[in-house]
């Protein structure tokens, strides 16, 4: 890191006004961007957001450790503790399952959280836990946060699992910044869904979908059969857009149709503003050669009519995540980026590792901060759910969609606080909220609108 810091200080001494950035940052000696009066002040300070969305983790399952964060040492014994279906205490925990490496564990863990490092390290992919719309909220249970294992038939006692801290390739800068500790993903359930609300506060509908895809509740909403859509045609689970690309083997009637809600890309777009949703893997993707681990699901701008295929704004805005690693480096970022890794560097269980994901994540951000537009830039690195994972922290009751459960966001940027862990209440759609506060968006929702825009993070 402190090669980076050294980078990071010769980067900004260009000229006087980007030197006291780098002091405010490294020196805490300046308290301002510069002596000019008629400059940009707080927020407006912010020229460049960059957010980076990673996969599939809870807060305790990476930063349970992390000191002065509420993590897995203020657990209780009645948030620890799984039952099953009908409330009975496990023994021990349900022997983990499926593939890959499930054989590594024992059968007899005990009923409370474990290091999964030490049968299986960060650098090795694990079996993946479950996560849907309806499992979540039967995993939560009310805030009692007790049938995380119960609810993964994917691989059962694995969900109580937690990572070392201390091995985590973004741990410098979750230190060095902000650590976010009190963050929920907007809406329960898996990754379709979490992108949808990232960049359109909503849920997708689905008018009419198949009846093979669609769930069937009793009449107390009871889940009796699983599916993609909810019975009043919401898509929850993992769908795939009419446009291109999708599976060539997922069936026509099962596409979703395009979409017509707005989304901060149109926001962005309606004041000239500049953004971009990058993404690992999407030329080979659109070009008809996805690479194995390319999620046709996390492209949540492919779902929208405005972006449909054939369209100039999805040639403009939707591109691969190659062009910003070129515009990080040659200073010509977008107001606005989403970068999306691909699959297999995006730390999901299951078909990725921690370790790979993280220091392709630590790549991206030292692209930012060493490149030109680093000194005006705010980076927010966030995992788009908890992927089945368990927390002890029971999520704030909203609405019928969310929160879900608590996710790690750090926050990178010269107006960051440093080494401060922001116990503040945010959500997924704070990162909206503060992107419309800096720019004078109108908000898409009541959610956005009303959640946390991240200012507790800065020094502004």
């Amino acid at each position: 890191m402190e090669k980076h810091f050294q980078i990071f200080k010769r980067s900004h001494a260009i000229a006087g006004s980007v030197l006291c950035i780098g002091l405010t940052v490294f020196l805490g000696s300046c308290k301002k961007k510069s002596d000019d009066a008629s400059g940009p002040t707080g927020i407006d300070q912010v020229n460049h957001v960059v957010v980076i969305y990673m996969e599939n983790h809870s807060f305790d399952n990476l930063y349970g450790e992390f000191a002065g964060a509420n993590g897995l040492y203020n657990a209780t014994s009645a948030n620890i503790t799984q039952t099953d279906s009908s409330n009975n205490v496990y023994a021990h925990l349900p022997a983990v399952i499926g593939s890959p490496n499930a054989s590594a564990f024992p059968t007899n863990l005990a009923n409370k959280y474990f290091n999964i490092d030490q049968y299986v390290p960060a650098g090795t992919i694990t079996p993946d836990v479950l996560h849907r719309y309806y499992q979540e909220q039967m995993q939560i249970n009310g805030g009692k946060m007790d049938k995380f294992a119960v609810y993964n038939s994917n691989s059962k006692g694995l969900s109580q699992g937690y990572y070392q801290t201390s091995l985590l390739p973004l741990l410098p800068f979750a230190q060095n910044y902000v650590l976010c500790d009190n963050f929920f993903h907007s809406a329960f359930g898996g990754s379709f869904l979490n992108h949808q609300w990232l960049i359109a506060a909503a849920s997708p509908v689905f008018p009419g979908a198949p009846a093979g895809i669609t769930a069937t509740v009793d009449g107390s909403g009871k889940l009796l059969t699983d599916g993609q859509v909810t019975p009043d045609g919401y898509v929850v689970n993992t769908s795939y857009t009419v446009n291109t690309p999708h599976p060539s083997s997922a069936p026509t009637a099962n596409l979703v149709p395009n979409q017509t809600i707005p989304t901060i890309g149109d926001r962005l777009s309606d004041k000239n503003i500049s953004w971009a949703w990058y993404s690992g893997g999407w030329n080979d993707a659109l070009a008809g050669n996805p690479a194995a681990t390319f999620q046709f699901h996390h492209q949540p701008f492919a779902f929208y009519a405005n972006y449909a295929d054939g369209t100039q704004a999805k040639k403009d805005h939707l591109k691969d995540e190659m062009e910003f690693m070129t515009a990080a480096n040659n200073g010509t970022l977008p107001a606005v980026s989403f970068v999306k890794p691909l699959g297999a560097q995006n730390e999901h269980p299951g078909y990725a590792n921690v370790l790979d994901g993280e220091n392709h994540a630590v790549a991206l951000i030292n692209a930012v901060l060493n490149g030109p537009n680093g000194k005006d830039a705010v980076i927010i690195v966030t995992y788009d759910e908890n992927g089945g994972f368990w927390d002890h922290v029971a999520p704030p009751t909203i609405d019928k969609w969310g929160p879900g459960t608590r996710v790690p966001a750090i926050i990178v940027s010269p107006f960051a606080k440093r080494g401060v862990v922001d116990h503040t209440q945010y959500e997924t759609l704070s990162i909206l909220s503060f992107i419309e506060k800096r720019w004078g968006l109108q908000n898409l929702s009541d959610r956005d609108k009303n959640a946390n825009p991240l200012t507790n993070a800065f020094n502004f």
